[in-house]
């Protein structure tokens, strides 16, 4: 699931990267191309039973992102705003603040 908050006064967005827990998996990460393709562990939440990653992203920008499960698996989401080919000949979800 992504949230989006957009500030008026900013040109910034809020967005709220989550994931739910499942008994499978350990860990979640999120990588993306605003984080320079780094691996960012995402934080357990317990109260919601997420996995949850949050940051402030320019406006009116596109960015694409994955999530990489218990090190091994990638994943992309659902919730995405769409899906793009990548170099790997897989595809990325895609985020956009526009």
């Amino acid at each position: 699931m992504i949230k989006k908050r957009v500030f008026k006064t900013k040109d910034e967005v809020e967005v709220t990267f989550e994931w739910p827990v499942d008994d499978d998996i350990d860990v979640i990460s999120l990588v993306a191309d605003f984080n320079q393709w780094e691996v960012k562990p995402m934080s357990l939440n317990k109260r919601t039973k997420t996995f949850k990653y949050k940051v402030r992203l320019g406006k009116n920008q596109n960015y694409q992102f994955r999530y990489l499960l218990n090190d091994n698996v990638w994943e992309n989401d659902p919730d995405a705003d769409s899906l793009v080919e990548n170099d790997f000949g897989s595809k990325n979800s895609l985020l956009s603040t526009y």
